[in-house]
C-alpha cells in the first residue's frame, strides 16, 4: 500500500507539471492531427482497403492506426522526462525520502497514461469531424480504447529505460523516436499488409503495433466487409494478441527499468 501511495504521489507531481506545460499537450497533438488530414485527404482515395478505394473506407481503417501511433509515440516524451529528473538531479532528492523507489517510475508512467487519454480524447474529437465513424456499441468501442491505452502504458515503460540509460533528454527524444518509425510503418497502421512483400508482410503480421491496431478496428467496426485478415495468429485473434503483446512488453521492461533505476539511485 506505501508503493502505490508514493506511486500516486509522484503522479499527481507530474500532472501538476505537465498542467502547467500546456505546449506539452498542444504540440503533441500536432503531428496526429497532421497524419489524419493527410493521409485522409491526400491519399484517401488512392490507397486500396480489401477491394474499396473510397475515401470513407480508408478514413474508417485509417483511424485507428493513428491513434495507436499517437500512443506509442508518447514514448519519446517518458524517457525525456525521466532523463530530465535525472539530469537536473531530481532522482538524488527522491532518494533521500522515505518511498518505494519503484514508485518514481511508476508514478511517472500513469502521469503520462493520463495525459495519453487526454490526447486520444482531443484526436477522437477531431477524427469525428473528418468523418471517422464507429459501427459497434459503445462497450466495445471502450474496449478498443483501453487496448490503445494498454499499448501506450506498456511502451511508456519503454521510454522509462531509456530515459534511464542516456545522460541527456534530448539523447532521450532521440533514442525513443529512432526505433518507433519502423515499428509503426512496417505494420497494418496505414496500408493493408497484403499488400507488402513477402518479408515485410510477415513482420507486419507478428507486429505488437499490428495486432493492436487491429483490434481497435474490429472493436470498432472499421473493416470493410470484404476485408481478408492474413492467416498468421496475432491478425486472426487481434485483441488477444495485443493483450499478450502488452501485458508482456510491461513484464519485461517494468523489471528492467526499476533495475536499472535503483542501479542509478544506489
Amino acid at each position: 500500500m506505501n508503493a502505490v501511495t508514493d506511486s500516486l504521489v509522484i503522479a499527481r507531481r507530474n500532472l501538476i507539471r505537465m498542467g502547467r506545460i500546456p505546449e506539452m499537450l498542444v504540440f503533441g497533438l500536432i503531428q496526429p492531427i497532421m497524419f489524419v488530414v493527410l493521409f485522409t485527404y491526400v491519399f484517401g482515395g488512392s490507397i486500396q482497403v480489401g477491394s474499396s478505394t473510397s475515401t470513407q473506407a480508408y478514413r474508417e481503417f485509417l483511424m485507428a492506426g493513428i491513434f495507436a501511433q499517437t500512443v506509442t509515440f508518447a514514448t519519446a516524451g517518458a524517457g525525456a522526462g525521466i532523463a530530465d529528473d535525472m539530469h537536473k538531479g531530481l532522482i538524488d532528492r527522491f532518494r533521500s525520502l522515505p518511498m518505494a523507489r519503484g514508485a518514481v517510475l511508476t508514478g511517472r508512467t500513469l502521469a503520462d497514461l493520463v495525459q495519453t487519454a487526454l490526447t486520444l480524447l482531443v484526436l477522437a474529437a477531431v477524427a469525428l469531424l473528418v468523418g471517422w465513424r464507429t459501427h459497434e456499441n459503445v462497450g466495445k468501442v471502450l474496449a478498443g480504447f483501453g487496448l490503445l491505452l494498454l499499448l501506450g502504458y506498456a511502451f511508456s515503460w519503454i521510454g522509462a529505460l531509456i530515459g534511464l540509460s542516456v545522460r541527456t533528454p534530448e539523447a532521450a527524444t532521440s533514442g525513443g523516436l529512432i526505433w518507433l518509425f519502423p515499428l509503426t510503418f512496417i505494420s497494418n497502421a496505414f496500408v493493408d499488409a497484403n499488400h507488402m512483400p513477402t518479408f515485410l508482410r510477415h513482420i507486419a503480421e507478428w507486429n505488437p503495433f499490428s495486432a493492436t491496431v487491429q483490434g481497435c478496428r474490429e472493436l470498432f467496426g472499421n473493416l470493410p466487409p470484404d476485408f481478408q485478415a492474413p492467416d498468421a495468429w496475432p491478425m486472426q485473434h487481434p485483441v488477444w494478441a495485443s493483450l499478450i503483446w502488452s501485458v508482456v512488453i510491461i513484464l519485461i521492461f517494468r523489471t528492467l527499468a526499476v533495475r536499472k533505476y535503483r542501479r542509478a539511485a544506489g
